[in-house]
């Protein structure tokens, strides 16, 4: 059992090592963290309801997943063939349109939540 524990502790300790280097070394990664911080404040300000700040949660955090993912694969493509190659560019290409599903799903649930707010209340 404290074997099981421990490998818990560490593998969320590696899991804020990965999410730190994110942050401090990836753009792509740090405009999400701008927005996310953004519509966080425009949370605050509208404020929205419990049920709208799951949803703005969960498309906050698909975003930032799929963006990980799609920088370790394209770190793993890049490794594993430095020079351009057809399939690694279609493989980074399919990573990038997973982050695309992920954003368009981020925005539509942004203006589902934020259009009423805006336009709707007095």
């Amino acid at each position: 059992m404290y074997n099981f524990i421990t490998g818990r502790i560490k593998g969320g300790g590696y899991a804020i090592k990965g999410a730190w280097l994110l942050l401090r070394h990836e753009p792509s990664i740090q405009v999400q963290f701008v927005i996310a911080v953004i519509m966080t404040i425009a949370g605050f300000f509208f404020g929205i309801t419990p049920t709208e700040w799951v949803m703005q949660i969960f498309a906050i955090g698909l975003v930032m997943a799929t963006e990980g993912v799609n920088t370790a694969i394209e770190n793993i493509a890049d490794f594993v063939h430095a020079d351009y190659h057809v399939k690694i560019g279609r493989i980074k290409d399919v990573a990038a349109g997973a982050v695309f599903f992920a954003a368009i799903a981020a925005v539509a649930v942004g203006l589902i939540i934020y259009i009423p707010y805006i336009f709707y209340t007095v």
